[in-house]
């Protein structure tokens, strides 16, 4: 789970190895402090996805700047014999276009299934905001793959 969120949210394995690393060792150190097994999986959450930001900041990107509007130019139209197995990897890298916020509640609320609430209580944010972070990410997707999967939508 901690490199799979760390995984979605640096879209870098070698990256989101030593983010899971990190959060590990930091685990480890804070052990005692945690209460029961339902503490830990929270913890372990907010601090991959924590990780994950400020991995993101060191890289310097910024949130505005990573916000990549998707073109045909990111994206080659496809010879008519591919797979749609390739759906899978464009749609990641359009989830990796998205800025870090929107990202890290998209793939907490689709990849580990957290409802709104519990991803405002894990980022310490708003409900409101995470309601709009969300609504916002889902309107990029939407656009972003009406340019790049024209050849998968129906006629």
């Amino acid at each position: 789970m901690v490199y799979s969120i760390a995984l979605r949210m640096v879209g870098d394995r070698g990256a989101a190895e030593e983010i899971a690393q990190d959060v590990f060792l930091a685990l480890h150190a804070s052990l005692a402090e945690l209460q029961s097994s339902d503490h830990v999986l929270f913890w372990l959450r907010r601090v991959a996805v924590h990780r994950s930001t400020d991995h993101l900041r060191k890289r310097r990107l910024r949130p505005e700047s990573g916000a990549v509007e998707w073109s045909e130019e990111h994206s080659p139209a496809p010879a008519p014999e591919r797979r749609p197995a390739e759906i899978d990897v464009r749609l990641e890298s359009m989830v990796q276009s998205l800025p870090p916020p929107l990202r890290s509640a998209l793939v907490l609320r689709y990849q580990e299934d957290l409802g709104p609430a519990e991803i405002a209580a894990l980022l310490d944010l708003p409900l409101a905001t995470v309601k709009s972070d969300l609504r916002r990410a889902l309107e990029m997707l939407r656009r972003k793959a009406g340019a790049a999967l024209k050849e998968y939508q129906r006629g």
